[in-house]
């Protein structure tokens, strides 16, 4: 299996509750080295173009309003077959439903505050990457 990057952010329910650390521990756990980071507040602008695929469905705008109410840690992971690993980590989008030791399960406080993001597939995790990242600051 090849050496493989995702995206992921911490969302502001963890960065206000001080949970970053927890949630890169599981990260780190589970094989995953995160090789950019970086703590940023979202601007309005950045998380409608980053949520643009779901800007016709109905929980849109509170989507964006709850990532732009609190700083966010953007990352790139690194790790072998990276993108499903971290998926498996972070668990069901519903934490009721996701299982013991996973991020959401442990940490999230509902559905809409599930505590972090992932890439579902290859070219998503390329763009969601280049976003928030330029070449030079992912540094194995």
């Amino acid at each position: 299996m090849a050496i493989q990057h995702t995206f992921s952010i911490l969302k502001p329910d963890v960065t206000r509750r001080n949970l970053t650390g927890a949630v890169n521990q599981k990260i780190e756990a589970a094989g995953l080295r995160i090789v950019a980071q970086k703590r940023i507040h979202m601007t309005r602008a950045q998380a409608e173009k980053f949520y643009g695929v779901h800007k016709e469905r109905p929980f849109f705008g509170e989507l964006v309003e709850m990532m732009t109410s609190a700083p966010v840690v953007v990352q790139v992971l690194e790790g072998e077959n990276a993108i499903a690993k971290y998926r498996e980590v972070m668990g069901a989008t519903n934490p009721e439903k996701a299982d013991a030791g996973t991020i959401r399960k442990d940490f999230a406080l509902s559905m809409g505050e599930n505590s972090a993001h992932g890439s579902d597939a290859p070219e998503t995790a390329a763009q969601e990457i280049a976003q928030f990242f330029a070449g030079n600051e992912i540094v194995g």
